[in-house]
C-alpha cells in the first residue's frame, strides 16, 4: 500500500512540475526580451552620445592647433599644444564679448521668468474675465517665427531709441521666450495645493507675499528649467545680435566672433578656441542645475 501511495503521489507532482517548467521558460523568454530592448537603448543613446560629443572633441583638439595643422591633419590629436591660441583669443576680443553676453543673457533670464512667474500666478490663482484668453493669447506668441518679424521689430527699436544697446536684444529675448516659459510655470502653479494658499491668507498674508513666500521657493525646479532654456536661445542667437548691435562694445560673443574671420585668411585656431570659450557657460549651467532642469520638466507637465 505505502508504494502504491508513493507511486500516487508521484504522478500527481508531475503536472506541477511541468507547470513550473512552462512559467520558467515564459520568465527566461520575457527577461531575454527585456535585456535585448534595453541593449538597443542603450546602443541607441551610445550612438546619439557620440554624435553629440564628438563635433565638440574636434573643435577642443584644433583648438589647440594651427591653421596649417587643422588644414593638414584635422581629425588627429595636436602634435604641439598651443595654449596660445586661448590667450591670443581672449585679448583680440573675447573678454568684451563674453561680458556683454553674460550682461545680454542674465539680463534676459531674470526678466523672462520674473515676468512669466507674475503672469502664471495671475492666470492660476486669479479668477478674471478672459483670462483663458489671455492664456491663449499668450500662448500664441509659440507660433510666430523671430525671422518673420525682423522689419517691425526693426522699426519699433528705433523708435524706442535701443537700437545698439543692451536692451535691444534683452526685450527682444524676452518677448521670445515669455511663452514657453509661462506654460511651463503655469503648469507647475496648478499643482501646488490651494489649502497653502488659504491658509497664508488666514494669517494674514496678502497676494504677493503667497507669490514670494510659498510659489516662489516651491517651484525652485521649475524656475531653473526656464533659466537654462532661456539662457540656451539669448546665449546662441546669432541674427537679432547682427542686426541690432553695431558698435563693436556692445556685441555678444556669437557675432564678436567674426572679428577672427577676415576676407582673404582666418586664424581658425585661435577662432576654435574663441568657440570653446564661447560653449563653456552654457555646459556649466547645465552640469550645475541638471538635476533641477529634468525635476522641473517632470513636474511642470502633470498638469495643462
Amino acid at each position: 500500500m505505502k508504494l502504491v501511495e508513493t507511486q500516487g503521489d508521484s504522478l500527481s507532482q508531475e503536472p506541477k512540475l511541468e507547470k513550473v517548467t512552462g512559467l520558467n521558460v515564459k520568465v527566461a523568454k520575457r527577461k531575454s526580451g527585456f535585456s535585448l530592448t534595453v541593449g538597443l537603448i542603450f546602443l541607441f543613446l551610445l550612438l546619439y552620445f557620440v554624435a553629440i560629443a564628438y563635433p565638440l572633441f574636434w573643435m577642443i583638439i584644433n583648438s589647440f592647433k594651427t591653421t596649417a595643422a587643422i588644414f593638414n591633419d584635422s581629425w588627429g590629436l595636436p602634435k604641439e599644444w598651443l595654449f596660445s591660441n586661448y590667450t591670443t583669443a581672449w585679448e583680440q576680443g573675447v573678454s568684451s564679448y563674453f561680458m556683454n553676453s553674460l550682461i545680454i543673457t542674465g539680463g534676459t533670464c531674470l526678466l523672462t521668468v520674473i515676468v512669466s512667474a507674475l503672469c502664471a500666478y495671475g492666470l492660476t490663482r486669479f479668477h478674471i474675465k478672459g483670462g483663458k484668453l489671455l492664456l491663449l493669447f499668450v500662448s500664441a506668441g509659440l507660433m510666430f517665427s523671430p525671422q518673420s518679424s525682423l522689419i517691425p521689430l526693426y522699426e519699433l527699436i528705433q523708435k524706442l531709441g535701443i537700437f545698439d544697446t543692451y536692451w535691444a536684444l534683452i526685450l527682444t529675448f524676452t518677448a521670445y521666450r515669455i511663452p514657453l516659459t509661462v506654460l511651463l510655470i503655469r503648469s507647475f502653479f496648478l499643482s501646488i495645493p490651494k489649502e497653502l494658499e488659504e491658509s497664508a491668507y488666514l494669517d494674514g498674508a496678502n497676494s504677493f507675499k503667497v507669490f514670494t513666500h510659498i510659489f516662489l521657493p516651491m517651484s525652485r525646479p521649475i524656475m531653473f528649467t526656464g533659466v537654462i532654456l532661456t539662457a540656451y536661445y539669448a546665449w546662441n542667437e546669432f541674427l537679432f545680435s547682427i542686426l541690432f548691435i553695431q558698435t563693436e562694445s556692445v556685441k555678444p560673443i556669437t557675432s564678436g566672433l567674426l572679428v577672427f574671420k577676415g576676407a582673404l585668411s582666418t586664424n581658425w585656431g585661435v577662432l576654435m578656441a574663441g568657440l570653446v570659450i564661447s560653449a563653456i557657460p552654457l555646459i556649466a549651467i547645465f552640469l550645475m542645475m541638471q538635476k533641477y532642469f529634468v525635476r522641473g520638466l517632470a513636474e511642470g507637465s502633470v498638469k495643462g
